[in-house]
């Protein structure tokens, strides 16, 4: 690496009666991790010394701040923002544990905003836990936005075999056909295709999408939705020069690994886009949030209460999210660089 300085990344806590501090402490024991970035986690020092003991890792060495204006590199960084300690019992929920979560989440997006993190990683946390009559939370992604103040935003699974978003994300099933419009849906189509573009470096993506009912419709004899929402939002979005194509039935679609002709792939709900991109990319998804003013990636796993606490858990997908993070900022980065240079960019027309 270089002795330029290095992207400084923001990690939450997340619930840590889960495996979110495992995870991101295995990633993080590999020094090869601190070539890329400045990793700044944001809880306190009693966690990190606990969660180190429980994995038997002596030599995870840390240095504490006061605030992320006083980080040092080369080293990983938390930045203490509370004195007690709190009691961390692996597997169970808990309200309190929810709390300190939030104020973790509340910091790392303060600074991130106020750029004194170049993106933000997130750790798995219980909406339950966290979630309270004063400060409602439904998710990591509609959190963020809110935050952001970001209307237009998109949850983007990413892994290796594939790009998954999804129209609706946490909603219940039948709730799922009245939020589905043609205007929504070219809009998300817009994000996706704007995100590809800047965040992926896809000059010309292509998006497949999924139809809503058993076989797309089956020509309307199995709901109309396919018809009167999502074909018609297809064209349109063609139309405003997105290269959309569908809707395709889900079942067949993947069954025939369709998925690998096109960059990105748009789910109508949860499960019909989770399922097929766990089975493909369970240790390696990373859950991006396309749309944000800032970079935020996270695992795509959940808490993990299972195996909290037994070391058991997989790093491989928070580690992935800390890879992807920096990708996109280094895309972003050319792609800023490309459109403030009109040479540039009229050299790239011509070569495609």
């Amino acid at each position: 690496m270089s002795s330029a300085r290095k992207p400084v990344i923001g990690l939450t806590l997340g619930d840590v009666n889960g495996i979110g501090l495992e995870v991101m402490l295995k990633t993080f024991s590999d020094g090869r991790m601190l070539e890329w970035c400045t990793p700044v986690l944001y809880g306190s020092t009693r966690l990190i010394n606990y969660q180190r003991k429980q994995l038997n890792l002596p030599q995870f060495n840390y240095f504490q701040t006061p605030s992320a204006n006083r980080i040092q590199p080369g080293i990983f960084n938390v930045v203490k923002l509370w004195e007690e300690e709190i009691p961390v019992q692996p597997g169970k929920p808990s309200p309190e544990i929810g709390a300190y979560a939030l104020r973790s989440l509340k910091a790392a997006v303060a600074d991130v905003q106020a750029k004194l993190l170049d993106a933000l990683v997130t750790t798995p946390v219980n909406k339950h836990t966290i979630h309270t009559d004063a400060e409602p939370f439904s998710g990591h992604t509609d959190f963020l936005a809110a935050v952001a103040g970001v209307t237009d935003y998109c949850m983007l699974m990413c892994g290796p075999a594939l790009r998954m978003a999804l129209a609706t994300t946490h909603v219940p099933l039948q709730a799922v056909s009245s939020r589905l419009n043609v205007p929504m849906l070219v809009n998300k189509l817009r994000i996706i295709k704007e995100s590809l573009i800047k965040d992926f470096g896809i000059e010309k993506p292509r998006i497949a999408v999924l139809g809503l009912n058993p076989h797309a419709g089956d020509g309307g004899i199995i709901g109309t939705e396919d018809q009167e929402i999502i074909a018609p939002a297809v064209r349109q979005a063609n139309e405003k020069n997105i290269l959309a194509f569908g809707p395709y039935s889900a079942d067949g679609f993947f069954g025939a690994a369709h998925h690998r002709s096109f960059d990105a792939v748009l789910a109508m709900y949860h499960d019909q886009g989770l399922i097929p991109f766990k089975l493909l990319c369970f240790d390696s998804g990373v859950n991006y949030t396309a749309g944000l003013p800032f970079v935020r990636t996270a695992p795509d796993h959940g808490v993990g209460y299972d195996i909290a606490g037994k070391n058991k858990a997989h790093e491989g997908s928070f580690r992935q999210a800390v890879f992807l993070a920096l990708d996109i900022l280094r895309q972003r980065r050319q792609f800023q660089e490309m459109n403030a240079n009109p040479l540039a960019r009229s050299t790239l027309a011509k070569e495609s």
